[in-house]
């Protein structure tokens, strides 16, 4: 049990008070904290023990154990707060430095006191201002054409390498001699072109775009076989009802042929680059 310093306190004034009786120590403790007749009061071994260390200190805090605590200081840990919020994107080791305070302290200042946390940064395709207005549109455009009810499948392909990668900073190779240990590699790695569509009823996919075992790229011939030899009937599949396709401007996407076919499939319903809702 965790017990509180009024209580422990309590517990040594009724300790002189009483005798040195241990059960009459324990009774007023459950008589002065109300605490139920089958639940748990100080034990012997506690109570000697506060005894013990506020005849020797005083106090009936529990003593710390180990080392003290003379760099995790209130001060150094606000002096690390306001460093790391002026510089955010300095290294620990370096506002150690700059603090006089040694790197290891500071770690554990940032995780176990302030409870930051290093995040790595997300790298994302640029976007202008105009791009920002052209999303707001975009979406109130589909509010304003799309019934409650539609079903709107989201699709785009994405290319996955799977050759693996060796980190040089960590590969390490322990020999007696240098082994000149290398790494060969393609020039071309190895990767699979992966196609999926999404909506709030299910997922289509995913349709790998391959020849003899072999990633091959993404054109409108292999874009059309692919609409008509697996995403319709997959979609027949689902009996989805009226679907509203979107796919983005990719020239696979927006070829005439493959125009053609969404089209037809999807009647003033296709959202895409020169689609019905563009």
């Amino acid at each position: 049990m965790v017990w509180s310093n009024e209580q422990r306190a309590f517990a040594v004034e009724t300790y002189f008070s009483q005798s040195h009786s241990i059960v009459a120590v324990q009774r007023a403790f459950r008589t002065r904290y109300q605490i139920p007749p089958r639940d748990r009061v100080p034990d012997r071994k506690s109570i000697l023990l506060w005894v013990e260390n506020f005849r020797g200190t005083g106090s009936v805090s529990k003593k710390r154990r180990g080392r003290p605590r003379t760099s995790r200081t209130p001060e150094n840990i606000e002096a690390v707060r306001r460093s790391v919020l002026k510089s955010p994107r300095r290294s620990a080791r370096k506002h150690a430095s700059a603090l006089g305070i040694s790197n290891r302290s500071v770690r554990r200042i940032l995780h176990q006191d302030l409870h930051f946390h290093p995040y790595k940064m997300v790298v994302v395709q640029e976007l202008t201002q105009q791009d920002w207005i052209n999303r707001v549109e975009a979406c109130q455009h589909l509010i304003e054409r799309l019934p409650d009810d539609a079903v709107v499948f989201f699709s785009d392909e994405a290319h996955f390498h799977i050759s693996g990668c060796v980190n040089k900073q960590n590969m390490r190779y322990w020999s007696g001699v240098n082994p000149r240990e290398i790494h060969q590699r393609p020039l071309h790695s190895d990767r699979v072109t992966v196609w999926c569509a999404i909506s709030r009823i299910g997922i289509i996919g995913p349709y790998f775009f391959d020849e003899d075992d072999r990633a091959v790229t993404v054109n409108s011939e292999r874009y059309v076989a692919m609409i008509q030899e697996f995403f319709a009937p997959a979609l027949e599949e689902l009996n989805a009802g009226l679907v509203w396709f979107q796919q983005d401007g990719a020239t696979a996407h927006t070829a005439r042929n493959s125009m053609a076919v969404l089209r037809e499939m999807f009647p003033g319903r296709l959202i895409s680059l020169r689609g019905d809702i563009s």
